[in-house]
């Protein structure tokens, strides 16, 4: 249920910055937790939920030979996450130069969402 929190807060967040939020019905493999539009554009999320020690956590690409813009990491065990846009090499890691690190607060998440 924590991953699914997630998503709902990654909903509130961006509804309180003026996104419009499509929660797809089912999946069918397209990886996209959310459909986020800012009006004329949108964008494919996916929201990850990881147990990671420290920054250099490598994670792994959940989401090939799909459409997804964003993906964004919280981390389980602790009081931060990360966004990224979707990579297309098999792995990473987390502090990888272009991720943006956040903590989880709205506030916090919004800023390095624009920076994207």
């Amino acid at each position: 249920m924590k991953n699914t929190s997630f998503e709902s807060i990654v909903i509130s967040w961006l509804m309180q910055d003026g996104w419009q939020i499509f929660v797809p019905i089912l999946d069918h493999g397209h990886q996209t937790d959310l459909l986020i539009s800012d009006g004329p554009n949108y964008y494919r999320v996916q929201v990850k939920t990881l147990d990671a020690s420290g920054d250099a956590h490598i994670v792994q690409n959940r989401w090939e030979n799909s459409d997804v813009d964003v993906v964004i990491f919280f981390a389980r065990n602790s009081n931060w996450g990360y966004l990224t846009p979707a990579f297309e090499e098999q792995e990473r890691p987390l502090n990888h130069q272009g991720h943006r690190k956040f903590m989880q607060n709205k506030k916090d998440f919004l800023r390095e969402f624009h920076q994207l």
